[in-house]
């Protein structure tokens, strides 16, 4: 499988890994040490190629991503679920299955900061996706829904509000 878009990983480890199993060009950011210089690249790549935003289901694996998002507008966005990317007590997406990786990235999100969103953390509470015992399993269902990974409050409303979601979808999704 041929991807047009370049893919903006973590290390070696994941190029290695993507190269593996589909026809992909990477970006590495050699692990949560972006500099400058690396996001330069990047934004010089989406604008002319595409990036889909790839990074480890974990903390500095988040970090990363935001930081790129916060530099580089209109980014796609690829999530695998921590469950998925496990291996040898570790969390990477070098530990994925080809099938877990090619789910991944056939769902990726795309982020507009231009769309308007109605979405406040109160819409959250008063779906339950904040503030109670069983919110965050509630997050899990939205976040699956829309490939956004695992998300706190905070981050699924975000996420949520660059996908230019509003309160009415969500109501929608959450009662199903």
């Amino acid at each position: 499988m041929k991807i047009k878009e370049v893919i903006v990983v973590e290390g070696h480890h994941d190029t290695a890994t993507l190269k593996q199993y589909f026809d992909v060009e990477t970006i590495e950011t050699n692990g949560s040490a972006i500099n400058k210089e690396t996001l330069e690249y990047i934004k010089e790549v989406q604008a002319k190629r595409g990036v889909i935003i790839f990074t480890d289901p974990d903390y500095p694996g988040e970090r990363i991503r935001s930081i790129i998002n916060k530099n580089v507008p209109n980014c796609k966005n690829a999530f695998l679920e921590k469950k998925k990317a496990l291996g040898n007590h570790k969390v990477g997406i070098e530990h994925a299955t080809k099938a877990n990786l090619e789910e991944a990235l056939m769902n990726y999100v795309s982020y507009d900061n231009s769309l308007e969103s109605d979405l406040t953390s109160f819409t959250l509470m008063e779906l339950g996706l904040q503030g109670n015992a069983n919110s965050q399993a509630k997050r899990d269902r939205v976040c699956d829904k829309y490939h956004l990974g695992k998300c706190n409050g905070k981050t699924l409303l975000s996420r949520l509000r660059l996908l230019g979601i509003n309160s009415d979808e969500l109501r929608k999704v959450c009662e199903d």
